[in-house]
């Protein structure tokens, strides 16, 4: 069982916070920065989401519940969220979500680079209403404590990975051409789009079946 748990949760947990996808975003967002300035907001984003996802594997269920909003209500308002950065990368279009406004531009560098590692990389980009459903679901399935080392070894496997692509981004951005950037920055809108397009349908059949 715990294997088949294991398989199953690292699949679903990469597939929605897979790096190698949500590297141009990173590297969108972060072009204006030096080096040490970029790794510093990679670890930022890597604290920032392992924090979110121990208080969604704690108290996920909870929170929901007490704000009374459910899972595919959620899943719908992500899912417009991500449709609306998904259109702007795909027309090249600077979003505020994506980019400095102007106001943030005159408060400064730091303050920017810890706003883009929450908004918009950690959240709705790494921890979204697709990560937060595998969290919660897989966190019911968990009947034994050795179910919760699988459950958080799944955790720190794909933030690892996510560590080492954001690291070493700047290593691996100078081998891409603008040409190559612009291609991965309007494939990753359309990937986005795609992505929260699911999102919304699945939702939109649960919360109104009369449309399914």
């Amino acid at each position: 069982m715990s294997e088949d748990f294991a398989i199953t949760m690292f699949g679903a947990l990469f597939a929605v916070m897979n790096p190698f996808i949500n590297l141009p975003v990173f590297l969108s967002l972060t072009h204006d920065l030096d080096q040490s300035e970029q790794r510093k907001t990679a670890l930022q984003i890597i604290t920032y989401t392992a924090i979110g996802c121990a208080i969604i594997a704690v108290g996920g269920s909870q929170i929901l519940n007490f704000f009374d909003v459910s899972i595919d209500a959620f899943r719908v308002a992500g899912g417009m969220v991500l449709i609306s950065i998904g259109f702007n990368m795909l027309n090249g279009r600077n979003s505020t979500a994506h980019h400095r406004t102007e106001r943030e531009k005159e408060v400064g560098a730091k303050v920017v680079a810890d706003s883009i590692a929450f908004y918009p990389m950690t959240f709705p980009m790494l921890i979204g209403p697709g990560t937060i459903t595998t969290l919660i679901l897989a966190a019911q399935r968990v009947e034994q404590p050795e179910g919760w080392i699988v459950y958080a070894g799944c955790i720190g496997v794909v933030l690892a990975l996510m560590a080492i692509v954001f690291f070493f981004a700047s290593s691996i951005g100078r081998y891409l051409s603008v040409t190559a950037r612009t291609i991965m920055t309007r494939l990753m809108g359309m990937i986005l789009i795609a992505i929260a397009v699911g999102m919304v349908a699945e939702g939109v059949k649960v919360l109104l079946p009369g449309l399914a």
